[in-house]
């Protein structure tokens, strides 16, 4: 059976194959993989990465494993992850940004965390935030509709958004005085410092290597602006005995469930900081990515406009009846997975698919590889919202990770997924989106799934 039978595609419309960068050459060494890895992370793998279910590369004397099978992947990532740590790479490159919140902790400390942060992230405690979520979204469809009517660069147009939404949900107010600070942060350090030297790949982490001297002195000015924010809100007050209006209460009121223990100044900083950071890119880029994609496939773009009009009740959005909007976002994320890569180390030995494994060896599971692998996907490079449409065989629970998977998944993914399907629902309910710029767009892989440049787009009204 055809891709297109399988998922009732007519014949006369063939799937979007959206670019993407060249593939790595078979006979890379170690030298040319860790240049590859600098200028794009994505483009270090070869052809085989895309076929072979376990691949061993020797890099440096250690070993590291890439995983492509679904029994491998739960292996490390559930039935076994408390063998398996943050890199020594990832902890430098993530740190400085994060601090020791919850994507960086280990072991007592995260699952203190974990637990802490888990009700402030319910569907209940996400669905008291929507309205923050919708109110920017309608500030900016706004500002897009009073523009000029050229050329619109809708990436810079999400990030502003998302960051805005970040700010309200997280602190009740908008990021107007303090959003372009916010940006110089996240940009400063993705352009700068965002990217492993060699020595961040070699040395042990309590030795610095020379970017990690730049990162501290970047983390003492991201701390104080984080702390800033927070004086900021608390001077704003609360309602004594009012529900909780936004995350910085849900937070702060935290408590552990079994120790009863709060988070600190500092570990409610650096949550924060988390929080801010990953919720408000990673969404932007998946929205960017999303309008990119519908801008290259205009049919299918008027087939969710056309599911925006029906979901429309009472003047707002039924999120319930948003599925095609809901599928082409998970079809986005498997084209373009937020974090693209998830790299551990072995604190001890084991096996996996058969191997022996080390301490210390590096285990690594690629989303950007997963979701395009030749022996999981039909057509794996085809944009195809079908995959994911009711009634459709789900793919394995260990082959489509936009989120990860196990205990550490993601704790913001069902925020993150309300706050883009309906952002997506509203903007292409609000205009048709049309590329202006024909050159292809390609994934970038740093921290993120980014584009390589903004294109402009045309923005018309429905």
């Amino acid at each position: 059976m055809s891709i297109a039978e399988a998922y009732d595609i007519p014949p006369a419309r063939p799937p979007l194959v959206p670019p993407a960068p060249p593939r790595a050459p078979s006979n890379i060494g170690p030298f040319g993989r860790v240049a590859a890895m600098r200028k794009n992370a994505i483009g270090s793998w070869g052809q085989r990465a895309y076929e072979e279910d376990v691949i061993r590369i020797q890099f440096f004397g250690r070993s590291s494993f890439v995983l492509n099978t679904p029994d491998s992947i739960r292996h490390v990532l559930v039935d076994n992850y408390e063998n398996y740590v943050r890199t020594p790479a990832a902890v430098r490159v993530l740190k400085p940004m994060l601090g020791e919140g919850l994507l960086i902790a280990e072991g007592r400390n995260w699952k203190h965390q974990r637990r802490t942060l888990a009700p402030a992230f319910t569907p209940r405690a996400v669905n008291m935030l929507i309205p923050h979520m919708t109110t920017a979204t309608d500030e900016t469809i706004a500002k897009l509709q009073a523009g000029s009517g050229g050329p619109v660069d809708l990436r810079e147009a999400m990030q502003r958004m998302t960051l805005e939404i970040a700010g309200r949900t997280m602190f009740s107010f908008g990021m107007d005085r303090h959003g372009a600070a916010l940006r110089d942060f996240v940009m400063e350090y993705g352009t700068r410092l965002a990217r492993p030297h060699l020595l961040d790949l070699l040395l042990p982490l309590g030795w610095p290597s020379p970017q990690d001297i730049s990162r501290a002195f970047f983390r003492k000015r991201w701390t104080r602006f984080v702390a800033m924010l927070m004086a900021e809100r608390r001077a704003a007050g609360k309602n004594d005995g009012a529900p909780p209006r936004d995350l910085f209460d849900l937070m702060g009121a935290a408590r552990d469930p079994e120790t009863g223990a709060a988070f600190s100044d500092e570990q409610l900083g650096d949550q924060i900081a988390t929080m801010i950071l990953a919720g408000h890119e990673t969404t932007a880029t998946a929205l960017f990515w999303s309008l990119y994609l519908l801008a290259l496939d205009p049919a299918t773009q008027e087939e969710l406009a056309i599911e925006v009009q029906g979901a429309n009740v009472n003047g707002a959005l039924d999120i319930g009846r948003l599925k095609f909007t809901r599928a082409v976002m998970d079809e986005t994320m498997r084209l373009y997975p937020p974090a693209f890569l998830i790299a551990r180390a072995a604190d001890g030995p084991d096996m996996i698919a058969r191997l022996p494994v080390k301490k210390n060896d590096i285990v690594l599971v690629a989303p950007w590889l997963l979701h395009r692998h030749e022996k999981l996907w039909h057509e794996p490079n085809a944009f195809i919202p079908a995959r994911f449409m009711p009634g459709v065989p789900p793919p394995d629970r260990f082959a489509y990770l936009p989120f990860g998977v196990g205990a550490r998944v993601c704790i913001g993914a069902h925020f993150a997924l309300v706050e883009a399907v309906l952002a997506l629902a509203k903007i292409i309910g609000a205009f048709r989106v049309e590329l202006l710029d024909k050159k292809p767009v390609l994934p970038v892989g740093v921290v993120t799934t980014q584009p390589d440049r903004s294109p402009m787009f045309r923005i018309s009204r429905r």
